[in-house]
C-alpha cells in the first residue's frame, strides 16, 4: 500500500513542478523576500525584523495560493487527460490514489516553504552581520551543484529540488545563528505555515473529488477566509449584526478549522511571551492539522469512491 501511495505522491510532485503557475508564484515569493530588504532599509535598526516578519507573511500567503491551485487542479487534470483510467485499472484503490495526490501536494509545498524560508534566513544572516560574499557564495554554490546534477541526471531535474531545499534551509539556519530571535520567528512561522497548508490542501482535495477546479478553488478559498476569521465570526455582536447573522457567524466558526492559530503574534514565535510555550503550541497545532487532514481525506476518499467518471 505504501509503495503505491508513494508512487502516486512522487508523480503528483513531478506534475506539479512542471506547472508554470507554481514557478511564477515561487518567483514572486522570492522577489518579496528581496524586497523586504528595501523596506527594512527605511527602518531604524530593525531591518532583520522586517525581513523575518514580511518573509513569514509572504511565505504563508503564497503557500496557501499554491495549495489551493495544485489541490484544486491536480485531480481534475488527471481526469481531463484520461490518465487516471490506466492508473486505477491497476491494483490500487481510489482512496490510496487520493491520499497519494494529497501527499504529493504536501511534498511540493514542503519544497516551496523550505526554499523560501532558507532564503529569508540567508537574508536575515546578512543583515545581522554575516559577510555578504560568504552567504551569497554558498547559496550560489548550492545552485551550481543542483544545476550540474540536473545536467548529468534527468532524475535530478525533478527530484533534486527536494534535497537542495533541505540543504539550503540548513545553511540558512547555520548562517542566521547571529540572529537567533529572527531565526526562531522564521522557523516557527514556516512550520505553522506548512501545517496550515496541510489543512487547506485537504479541503482542496475534498472539493476536487466531486467538483470542477474553478468551484473547488472558490470553496477552498472560502474555507480559508472563514478559518482565518473564525475568532471574529464567533464574537460578532448581536447589537450590531442582529441575532441571525451573529448565530450564522458562530455556526461557521465551529464547522471550519480555526486557521488563526497558525498565524500567532510575533512575541509567541520569538519566545517573548512568558505565558506561552512555543513547543507546546506547535504540538497542539500538529494535532489539529493531523485531525482535520485525516477526517477530510476520509470523507474525500468516500466521495471519490462513489464518483462515476463516465
Amino acid at each position: 500500500m505504501f509503495g503505491r501511495i508513494s508512487a502516486i505522491a512522487l508523480n503528483t510532485y513531478r506534475e506539479s513542478l512542471r506547472a508554470r503557475i507554481l514557478i511564477g508564484l515561487a518567483g514572486v515569493a522570492f522577489a518579496v523576500a528581496f524586497y523586504s530588504i528595501v523596506v527594512g532599509a527605511y527602518t531604524l535598526r530593525a531591518g532583520a525584523r522586517v525581513v523575518s516578519d514580511l518573509g513569514v507573511a509572504s511565505l504563508s500567503l503564497f503557500s496557501i495560493a499554491v495549495a489551493v491551485i495544485i489541490g484544486a487542479t491536480s485531480l481534475y487534470r488527471e481526469l481531463e487527460q484520461k490518465t487516471i483510467f490506466p492508473i486505477l485499472a491497476r491494483p490500487i484503490r481510489r482512496g490510496e490514489y487520493l491520499v497519494g495526490k494529497y501527499l504529493g501536494t504536501l511534498l511540493t509545498l514542503a519544497v516551496f516553504i523550505l526554499a523560501d524560508a532558507g532564503l529569508v534566513l540567508h537574508i536575515s544572516a546578512v543583515l545581522a552581520g554575516r559577510p555578504v560574499a560568504l552567504v551569497a557564495g554558498v547559496g550560489v554554490a548550492t545552485l551550481v551543484v543542483l544545476g550540474v546534477a540536473a545536467w548529468r541526471s534527468p532524475l535530478a531535474r525533478t527530484y533534486g529540488f527536494i534535497p537542495w531545499s533541505v540543504v539550503f534551509l540548513a545553511l540558512g539556519v547555520f548562517f542566521s545563528s547571529v540572529a537567533p530571535t529572527e531565526r526562531r520567528v522564521v522557523l516557527g512561522g514556516s512550520a505553522l505555515a506548512f501545517l496550515e497548508v496541510g489543512i487547506v490542501a485537504a479541503w482542496a482535495t475534498l472539493f476536487s473529488s466531486f467538483s470542477t477546479p474553478f468551484l473547488s478553488s472558490l470553496l477552498t478559498l472560502g474555507v480559508f477566509l472563514i478559518g482565518r476569521n473564525a475568532d471574529s465570526l464567533a464574537r460578532m455582536p448581536v447589537k450590531y449584526f442582529g441575532p441571525h447573522i451573529s448565530a450564522a457567524g458562530r455556526a461557521l466558526s465551529r464547522v471550519v478549522p480555526n486557521l488563526q492559530i497558525y498565524v500567532p503574534p510575533r512575541p509567541l514565535l520569538a519566545g517573548e511571551a512568558v505565558d506561552a510555550n512555543l513547543a507546546l503550541y506547535l504540538g497542539w497545532a500538529v494535532v489539529t492539522c493531523v485531525g482535520w487532514a485525516l477526517g477530510l481525506l476520509a470523507v474525500a476518499a468516500f466521495v471519490f469512491k462513489k464518483r462515476d467518471f463516465l
